[in-house]
């Protein structure tokens, strides 16, 4: 899960890290109200959208009046925003950030994020911020710093002053430093985060230390601990069919490619993605009803899949257990004949009642092949969308 990079700065905010000042706006009327509260300018505006290089797309501006803020806003409300991270559909903008401007002296770079071989929560940090971080380790790797911090004890003191050391910030810059690093690991680690991100992080000619922008991701096996963060998301931000699965308890997730799978557990569902690639062709989501799915969840999956505009055909590989496939192939006929099915359906059943199932798939009278095997499955519907 998402978030708006403002709604992250109110949570750095309450793990003690310094933000600029600043209000989320809607609306031009809005935004002039709050450019008349700023005692100084240049302020600078922000598009909110999910995804980075907002600058480079003209969704980053500087006002130096509120006549300006009136101009700037009018034209980024409503604008559609491409960046690199977006693609070119680009993202439609609903909010802006109204935010002071800071005499800036230097850009830092840091993060907390988890390193999966390792299985350690690990630590960065730069000199080189403001810049993409993957432009960094290819071309002056020596300036990153890392740290695994030990989950069990979490960020050290000491720990927190050598980084601060490493990016240069000592005098009474150093105590800013180690409270930004601990509180940066203690946003993620209380919010069960997968990534925070701070880029850049400032040092102002006045020296102070800001996060100027941040980038929060949680896990979304970790939110049901968090029922507080439910309320951040912005729907306009996210995939309707991932909104949808959501609330019907199914594993969804849109990817690029136009063979949907409907499948029963995710080590499941990864093998069927990895067979269709290996067919020659794509998939166009992980869909994951899980080992307890009824009838009724099958027919929402089935749903979701079939909202996707690019299935060209759907690929439904089910080992029944506790979901037996005889009533796998009920919710299947169910679903096809409620969306009239228009597109190719291969179904591969093995596990329990699958001799069943395949006979009411038969009995059903739709265009629904069957196969023998998962290689057997993904050559009929790679060969029948071809």
């Amino acid at each position: 899960m998402n978030i708006h990079e403002f709604q992250a700065k109110e949570l750095l905010k309450k793990a003690n890290i310094s933000v600029p000042s600043g209000w989320v706006v809607e609306s031009v009327d809005e935004a002039k109200q709050v450019a008349k509260e700023f005692k100084n300018f240049p302020v600078v505006l922000k598009a909110q959208i999910h995804a980075g290089g907002r600058g480079k797309g003209g969704g980053v501006k500087l006002a130096k009046s509120v006549d300006e803020v009136e101009q700037l806003s009018l034209q980024m409300i409503g604008m559609k925003l491409v960046t690199n991270q977006t693609g070119p559909s680009g993202k439609i903008v609903r909010k802006l950030l109204v935010e002071e401007g800071l005499d800036i002296e230097r850009e830092l770079y840091v993060a907390v994020t988890v390193d999966r071989a390792k299985e350690k929560i690990v630590l960065m940090a730069s000199t080189e911020g403001g810049v993409e971080i993957e432009e960094v380790v290819k071309s002056t790797p020596e300036k990153i710093f890392s740290l695994e911090v030990d989950e069990a004890y979490g960020l050290y003191d000491f720990e927190a002053k050598d980084l601060s050391l490493k990016l240069e910030l000592t005098g009474k810059l150093l105590s800013q430093g180690i409270k930004t690093f601990k509180g940066i690991y203690r946003a993620f680690v209380e919010n069960d985060c997968s990534l925070v991100e701070v880029n850049p992080l400032i040092v102002t000619k006045g020296g102070k230390v800001l996060a100027l922008d941040a980038k929060m991701t949680f896990e979304d096996n970790g939110l049901f601990r968090h029922p507080g963060l439910a309320s951040l998301i912005d729907e306009h931000e996210e995939d309707p069919k991932e909104l949808l699965a959501q609330k019907k308890g199914v594993n969804y997730v849109s990817v690029d490619g136009n063979i949907g799978c409907l499948v029963n557990g995710a080590g499941l569902a990864m093998a069927t993605m990895d067979i269709i690639k290996h067919y020659g062709a794509s998939p166009a989501n992980f869909l994951d009803v899980g080992g307890g799915a009824n009838k009724d969840q099958i027919k929402e999956g089935f749903g979701i899949t079939l909202q996707d505009e690019c299935v060209k055909g759907v690929l439904v590989n089910i080992f029944g257990g506790i979901l037996r496939c005889d009533e796998l192939a009920k919710g299947i006929v169910e679903a096809a004949k409620e969306m009239s099915l228009s597109v190719p359906l291969v179904v591969r059943l093995e596990g329990t009642n699958a001799k069943e199932g395949r006979s009411i798939l038969k009995a059903s009278g739709l265009a629904i092949t069957s196969a023998n095997n998962m290689a057997d499955a993904a050559q009929k519907i790679v060969s029948a969308i071809k």
